[in-house]
């Protein structure tokens, strides 16, 4: 049996190219990037050409990237760092109740420390409004974070609409674009983001390695004790290999944007004809239409999440029920209860489909039918 991944939200597979480019530096380049002699330059090398390279792919400059060991340190980063800088100027934060768990928890560590913390409602298609961050606004706001693309949904959030707002005020952007870099242009400059943060293992790059984009001149202190490294930001010696894994992921993802972006459409269209077809009775969770390529959150009616997941492993296909970061957790979706309410069914019997490197017509074709197959079965029950 074919084991079919639709689970690319949660991980993806290394690219092999990313591969082949970080050998390399785990057997000849092995030098400390800080180390003056010849091997420690060789490093340094790398280091400062990948950080190059991501800029570009953001509009930014080689000094606004700080290397992370992923999404979640990014995004502590951003928020906690900003936060602690700025505290003088004020103690409030606005968020959105449907940010990934490193937003969220981060945030509730913050309360902790006498922080006021915004937590805005999404409306059913998980999409917030400007005016919602106009009236959440206060005189002792420091920080907006909002994600770029929700990663059980895949809703995008109108972030250039918001950030024009802010420019009447003195207060720092911070965005979660994990789920949405690679597979939406993104100039930081040209949207007025302050910060942004992204995960290697997102785009087909390794684990354990990811940045955040801070814009000159924010005040950021960092939370990692140690070296210098990374302009004092963030100390460690850093991970050489994942970063030039992490640098070819980046630029792969950035040449085969427009065509993945079509691919993965053809996809969700794929499965949605499919489950019609079928005489599935489901809905799309989300917004129709403003959402990223990748990501499809569907609601079998009359199902059970758990069920499902279980009989669609069996299959061979593999799917969630959303965050990979809550996986065996209880608890409902909180994106999905934020859109529906806890009553909705929706959030007992929703799956998120999520496509990637690696996934083929064919597949997508063959699970959709399987995946019909079980939800007839499971609704006859």
């Amino acid at each position: 049996m074919e084991r079919i991944y639709l689970d690319h939200a949660a991980t993806s597979p290394v690219h092999p190219q990313v591969v082949e480019a970080m050998i390399p530096y785990m057997t000849t380049y092995f030098g400390n990037p800080s180390s003056i002699h010849s091997f420690g330059r060789e490093s340094r090398r790398a280091l400062d050409e990948a950080r190059e390279a991501i800029a570009k792919t953001i509009g930014a400059k080689a000094n606004e990237i700080i290397f992370t060991s992923g999404g979640t340190e990014a995004d502590n980063l951003a928020i906690i760092g900003v936060a602690m800088a700025n505290r003088e100027k004020g103690r409030h934060i606005i968020t959105t109740c449907v940010e990934h768990h490193a937003v969220l928890n981060t945030c509730k560590y913050l309360q902790k420390q006498g922080f006021d913390v915004t937590y805005l409602p999404v409306d059913e298609h998980g999409i917030i409004s400007v005016e919602q961050v106009k009236s959440a606004l206060r005189d002792d706001t420091v920080l907006v974070s909002i994600m770029f693309g929700n990663n059980e949904t895949g809703v995008l959030q109108p972030i250039h609409d918001i950030v024009q707002l802010l420019h009447d005020h003195d207060v720092y952007f911070h965005t979660d674009a994990v789920q949405a870099y690679g597979l939406v242009p993104i100039d930081v400059h040209e949207l007025g983001i302050d910060l942004l943060s992204v995960s290697s293992h997102k785009i087909n790059g390794p684990k354990g390695v990811g940045f955040l984009y801070v814009r000159e001149g924010v005040r950021l202190t960092p939370h990692i004790y140690g070296g210098e490294q990374e302009r004092k930001r963030r100390a460690g010696t850093e991970n050489v290999p994942g970063i030039v894994g992490l640098q070819k992921a980046a630029e792969l993802a950035q040449q085969m944007m427009s065509e993945k972006r079509a691919l993965y459409e053809q996809f969700q269209r794929i499965m949605l004809t499919t489950f019609e077809r079928e005489g599935i009775h489901y809905a799309v969770n989300g917004h129709e239409t403003n959402r990223l390529p990748h990501v499809l959150n569907v609601a079998f009616f009359g199902t059970n999440v758990e069920a499902l997941l279980v009989n669609l492993d069996l299959a061979g296909i593999a799917a969630s029920s959303g965050s990979a970061c809550t996986a065996g957790s209880i608890d409902p979706s909180h994106v999905l209860v934020a859109m529906y309410g806890n009553d909705s069914e929706r959030i007992r019997s929703s799956v998120r489909f999520s496509f990637g490197y690696g996934n083929t017509i064919e597949q997508v074709e063959r699970a959709a039918y399987d995946i019909a197959k079980i939800v007839k079965r499971l609704t006859k029950a």
